[in-house]
């Protein structure tokens, strides 16, 4: 059986109390009054409510305190000021202490019982998105366990199998096929290290992804990411200039994950451009910030896909024809970004080219 919704009126005015809650009587709420500020905040703790109502000017504690202190009780409860000293300022006051709405006194039954109403249905649609939003934080857990095992563990097999045939081989290999074998395990472990940190960029608990943090010049996980990427490069026939100076000053974060985020870049970059073309990538100081840019001259984002691109699992219109994918490596590269107090933003034109800048926070000793 659903619950009624719980209201609490908070006014030090009896005939207030009294009138509000005959207006109420007969619908289906749980409705509790408070004298004063004190009182109310005791009852908003104890009760937990959906819906408060405030008198603004009280002896004692007033209103705004008390705005205040039941959004650190609960910023999800919904609360409309009641006052008799309505202004224009006062009530842009109260909202920024985290109310809802504004109903100046005297007003009528019919204006409280719609301004209750719409609290209320505030109030479901708050709780409602909440429960979205961990509804798809599960499945983003779900997925991450997925994608855990069916990659990693058919990839450790390789990686084992690996080890076990460069043992059994150790005396007929030459010099050659053992660089061969030796470029063979870094790339398999790489690759095992990048999907670790990639799940760890799409787990809730984004913060795991800080465990690694180190002093690092952005040269590195560049060089790695445009190393990892220059198969691809190669058969589009298409060149990537890289332009970095030693004397960049360095950041803190992750190698692996950075260059994962770079590799997506990059890679989409050369995907969506033309053969025989080149992909630029410079990285300057400004103020306190690195930026990297990604300049490619392909077939550009229409401006309605501009807004989507970091979108798990979207693919624009324009690209859909020129390459496939499951359109999650920006998305993905936009949590490594975030996660490293960085920002990533987006200009293109279609028919001319698209650039990305990513912004990342210079490390300060």
């Amino acid at each position: 059986m659903e619950s009624k919704p719980k209201i609490l009126i908070i006014d030090d005015e009896e005939v207030v109390l009294d009138s509000c809650t005959q207006i109420l009587r007969g619908g289906n709420y749980d409705i509790s009054t408070a004298s004063n500020g004190t009182l109310g905040l005791k009852l908003a703790q104890d009760i937990q409510p959906d819906l408060v109502f405030v008198d603004l000017k009280m002896p004692g504690i007033s209103g705004f305190e008390v705005l205040e202190k039941i959004s650190e009780i609960d910023p999800n409860i919904v609360m409309i000021v009641i006052t008799g000293y309505a202004t224009v300022s006062s009530a842009v006051d109260a909202m920024k202490k985290g109310a809802y709405d504004f109903l100046p006194k005297p007003f009528t039954p019919d204006e409280f019982r719609l301004i209750t109403q719409r609290g209320l249905e505030r109030r479901k649609l708050t709780l409602e998105t909440i429960a979205l939003r961990r509804e798809k934080e599960l499945l983003r857990e779900q997925f991450a366990s997925i994608v855990s095992h069916e990659l990693k563990a058919p990839l450790g097999a390789v990686q084992q199998n690996l080890f076990a045939l460069e043992f059994e081989l150790a005396n007929v290999l030459n010099k050659a096929q053992k660089e061969k074998m030796e470029r063979i395990k870094v790339r398999i472990g790489e690759l095992l290290q990048m999907i670790n940190s990639w799940l760890r960029a799409i787990s809730v608990d984004i913060s795991k992804l800080k465990e690694n943090f180190e002093q690092i010049f952005i040269a590195d996980p560049i060089s790695r990411a445009i190393e990892n990427i220059e198969s691809l490069a190669v058969r589009k026939n298409i060149e990537v200039i890289s332009s970095v100076s030693a004397s960049l000053p360095s950041i803190i974060g992750d190698n692996i994950s950075l260059s994962e985020a770079f590799i997506n870049i990059i890679g989409n970059a050369i995907k969506y451009s033309h053969d025989g073309s080149k992909v630029t990538m410079q990285v300057e100081e400004k103020e306190n910030n690195l930026l990297i840019s990604i300049k490619d001259t392909g077939i550009g984002v229409s401006e309605e896909d501009i807004p989507h691109i970091f979108d798990g699992f979207y693919r624009g219109k324009s690209g859909q024809a020129a390459a496939s994918g499951h359109g999650i490596g920006l998305a993905v590269s936009r949590q490594i970004i975030e996660a490293h107090n960085g920002s990533i933003s987006v200009e293109s034109e279609l028919g001319k080219g698209t650039t990305f800048v990513i912004s990342l926070p210079i490390f300060k000793a």
